[in-house]
């Protein structure tokens, strides 16, 4: 209800000057039916007692005529094109950008077979479907108990990150227990980086009460927001491969996790309803978060285009047609930009197309950047950001910073220094970001991206130096006039056994199992190894 409540209140029209058409669909019936009333036109000709005797076919009067669908038609187009909206419109660029954390509770009641096969063994397949969801979003893969440990950073490969969840089995945990506050506040600490908010995920089968106030504070004062997926059931299961049993799913704590603002979810064995719930709630964080000028408005006037088109349909009936709809679609057809006119509009000729004739170009756009077809977009929009945009998802960087030089807005300035960093091109990126600083002062995406700039300048300057030939540098060969080479001093003899020792460990490590893996580099983070 509140949400009806919301969309209401932010409907609006995006271009409301269109909404003067319909003045000209209400006029329209009228002239018409003035036009075609004979008895006006001989009014002043005939005498009035003999007019009504001489007009004849006048008596059978149709209720709707074809101006009456035509006013309907000019109505719906009029209202299509001021574009209807009531809710925002994602981002191109923050869906790449918004970071997910998961985290996967290894507690041992996670080995329990109320949910099949085990709670965790669900949980892996969450994660499986979670990640075919982000479609190269940056996630980050975490494992919790008593301690917490990172067990991938945010990468955008979902192989690697599914091959280590795989390979996540509640024996690895050193430490016993379950501190989900600490594993809150570890990710957190670590997301505090990123330069757009990120979300935490917890895959878990309960969070302790004592928890609730921890997250309570979490939640009115961190960027980065908690979504709970619980795993369970309410009658909870024996344990795999051990004995005891695990408990139900406390839903006390749950639903007071709810009323602490936190988001709680049960995970649903038959369906991915669950993965898509968190997904959608990665995207809605993100886009609260963004800057109000970096979200636009969804244009819902695109459906009536579809009554439209029905309406249409009735002119090519017998008694329907209207003359000058002949003369319309001529002028429609040449109007239509063909081979010559498409090939000054982008790298690349394009001829004329069906969909032409119900789509505008960045409508056609819009449709191919949906269906991640970046390509096929950039050749069909109009508009050079969007296809600049389009340009720059699809990895050709050098296209996308032509496009964007055609934008003199602060937002063209921003794209095309992000472009030119894609390139390398950090100097002439600078010169953007700090013209958009002048447009939009204190703009913090604009600054973070310039100290950026500067960042990887210092580190090319500094490789640059450090690859420099060094004066005194050894000789290629030492003879020692047929004498035996000196023996090395004793402690240059036991530094190479410890290397060579770390090379014997290092191999028998690669031939370990990625859970042995994960076991050993757990226990040695527990005892404050590095």
């Amino acid at each position: 209800m509140n949400a009806l409540v919301e969309s209401i209140a932010d409907f609006h029209f995006l271009r409301p000057w269109w909404l003067l058409v319909p003045l000209a669909a209400l006029w329209l019936p009228w002239a018409v039916q003035r036009r075609g009333d004979v008895r006006r036109r001989w009014r002043g000709t005939i005498a009035p007692h003999l007019l009504e005797a001489l007009v004849i076919g006048e008596n059978r009067r149709r209720p709707l005529r074809p101006a009456h669908f035509t006013a309907l038609l000019l109505a719906l187009g009029a209202v299509a094109m001021a574009g209807p909206t009531w809710q925002r419109e994602r981002p191109p660029f923050l869906s790449d950008k918004a970071p997910l954390a998961i985290a996967v509770d290894l507690t041992p009641t996670m080995d329990a077979i109320d949910i099949s096969p085990t709670r965790l063994e669900r949980a892996k397949l969450k994660v499986k479907a979670l990640l075919a969801r982000r479609d190269g979003g940056r996630t980050a893969l975490y494992a919790y108990a008593g301690s917490t440990h990172l067990v991938l950073p945010l990468t955008d490969d979902p192989t690697l990150l599914q091959t280590f969840a795989d390979a996540l089995q509640t024996r690895i945990m050193p430490k016993p227990g379950k501190d989900t506050a600490l594993a809150v506040q570890t990710i957190d600490s670590a997301l505090a980086a990123e330069s757009v908010p990120g979300t935490i995920l917890l895959l878990t089968d309960g969070v302790e009460p004592a928890a609730v106030e921890a997250l309570r504070a979490h939640a009115r004062t961190a960027r980065t927001e908690v979504v709970v997926l619980a795993i369970g059931t309410e009658t909870g299961g024996p344990l795999r491969d051990r004995d005891g049993t695990a408990p139900a799913l406390d839903t006390a704590t749950l639903h007071a996790l709810r009323d602490a603002g936190i988001a709680v979810a049960t995970v649903t064995p038959d369906s991915d309803a669950d993965v898509a719930w968190v997904q959608r709630h990665v995207q809605q964080h993100v886009e609260q978060a963004a800057s109000p000028d970096t979200v636009r408005w969804h244009d819902a006037g695109w459906p009536l285009t579809i009554p439209i088109a029905l309406l249409a349909l009735l002119w090519f009936r017998r008694g329907w047609t209207i003359r000058w709809i002949v003369g319309l679609a001529v002028a429609v057809a040449i109007g239509t930009p063909q081979g010559g006119a498409w090939a000054q509009q982008v790298d690349a000729p394009r001829g004329w197309r069906f969909a032409d004739l119900w789509l505008t170009h960045d409508q056609q756009g819009r449709r191919a950047f949906e269906r991640g077809d970046f390509v096929e977009a950039a050749g069909r929009f109009d508009d050079p950001m969007w296809r600049g945009i389009a340009w720059y998802r699809a990895g050709k960087f050098d296209a996308a910073a032509r496009e964007f030089e055609r934008v003199s807005s602060p937002d063209g300035h921003f794209n095309l220094g992000n472009a030119l960093a894609q390139q390398g091109k950090y100097q002439q990126a600078m010169a953007h970001f700090r013209l958009v600083l002048q447009l939009r002062p204190g703009w913090a995406p604009a600054q973070r991206n310039l100290a950026l700039m500067q960042q990887l300048l210092d580190r090319r300057k500094q490789k640059s130096n450090d690859d420099e030939e060094a004066p005194d540098l050894p000789p290629d060969k030492v003879e020692f006039d047929g004498a035996k080479p000196p023996e090395p001093p004793e402690n240059d003899k036991t530094q190479q056994g410890l290397v060579q020792q770390s090379a014997e460990m290092w191999m028998r490590a690669i031939q370990t199992s990625p859970t042995e893996l994960l076991a050993r580099k757990f226990a040695l983070q527990q005892q404050g190894k590095p």
